[in-house]
């Protein structure tokens, strides 16, 4: 896989249904602000609650929209091979450059399982297609380990990139140790992408970003800095795209009748809240996702703030393309008075 910062982008909705127009708005900002790649229908694309023919029209839209100017990833990952064989043959027919399988969620296969049962199978049958592994035992409760990383970037030429998402960085390095220094190991965690890009022992190239989907620009020449080396211009560039990194997750206190809760709104809840705030197309979450608390949209708008106070021209991307006040925006209750719930 090319070098580079890769959005992960999120499926945009109008009331129940998905938005196409929009979804092609997206595309095209990401486009023109020099992403190197889209990836279609991930986690951060609600792909869980997306019907087959959604998920299959999204990817459709998007690979018509990158071809010849970046590369599109397709999501055709599932927790059922036949599944996945049967995405991946879509995505090849539709001309995605590649596909991200995700560990089999839920019935939790063993490491040598997802190898042998699940990759395999897709390696084999489409010999063309790059096929990127998704290791986030966060979400699968299931994780392809290094050692099988590496037996299968051995056994099929199309099989060289893993999204890192586990958050441990011995098994990043790890993977490194096992699969060389050939082997492309990209951040699937926009908050340690200048960490493993740096640490001699991952030397990630890049992230598969969730923070993009507001700021292409800005984390494509972050992720461009530490490529070239650029040690002090990329880390200025990460401490401002901080606060949104900081965001990706929100975790606050709630208070309930029967005492304080964790409420956690994952991924992609608070991005898709930032973009709502901002007029860029996004729509709410769908169902059983929902809405943030007031305490969540609270933390979220103080980190758009904070941006906009100390770096306003990361902003300005999104201000010239959606044709919008972002000061405005950020300041003004009429923008988010429907994005969170009123009670507990």
């Amino acid at each position: 896989m090319e070098a580079g910062c890769y959005t992960a982008i999120v499926t945009p909705f109008k009331g129940d249904a998905v938005d196409y127009e929009g979804l092609n708005a997206l595309a095209d900002f990401q486009i023109k602000n020099n992403i190197t790649g889209i990836l279609a229908v991930g986690t951060t694309g609600e792909s869980p609650t997306l019907s087959w023919d959604e998920h299959n029209k999204v990817i459709e839209n998007i690979a018509a929209k990158t071809r010849g100017k970046c590369v599109c990833i397709a999501g055709a990952g599932s927790n059922n091979t036949e599944e996945t064989l049967a995405a991946t043959m879509h995505a090849a027919h539709f001309g995605a450059d590649a596909v991200l399988l995700v560990d089999p969620y839920y019935n939790g296969p063993s490491s040598l399982e997802i190898r042998k049962e699940y990759v395999e199978p897709v390696a084999k049958a489409f010999p063309d297609m790059e096929i990127i592994s998704y290791v986030i035992p966060g979400r699968t409760g299931a994780q392809l380990l290094p050692e099988d990383l590496a037996i299968l970037n051995r056994d099929f030429n199309n099989f060289n990139t893993v999204k890192e998402a586990t958050g441990n960085i011995e098994n990043m390095q790890r993977t490194r140790e096992c699969c060389g220094a050939d082997f492309d190991i990209f951040s699937g965690d926009d908050g340690i992408t200048a960490k493993i890009m740096t640490d001699k022992k991952i030397l990630a190239k890049g992230v598969i970003s969730v923070a993009s989907n507001i700021f292409p620009a800005a984390v494509t020449e972050m992720v461009r800095l530490f490529n070239q080396g650029n040690l002090e211009q990329a880390l200025k560039s990460e401490a401002a795209l901080k606060p949104i990194f900081d965001i990706i997750m929100v975790i606050t206190t709630e208070t309930t009748p029967y005492g304080d809760v964790n409420c956690r709104a994952r991924n992609p809840s608070a991005v898709k809240t930032l973009m709502a705030i901002l007029g860029m197309p996004s729509g709410g979450m769908r169902k059983p996702m929902g809405l943030m608390t007031q305490k969540g949209l609270d933390v979220v708008l103080g980190a758009a703030r904070t941006i906009q106070s100390a770096n306003p021209e990361l902003f300005q991307p999104v201000a010239d393309f959606f044709n919008v006040n972002i000061e405005e925006r950020l300041n003004n209750s009429l923008y988010w008075e429907n994005l969170c719930y009123k009670d507990y």
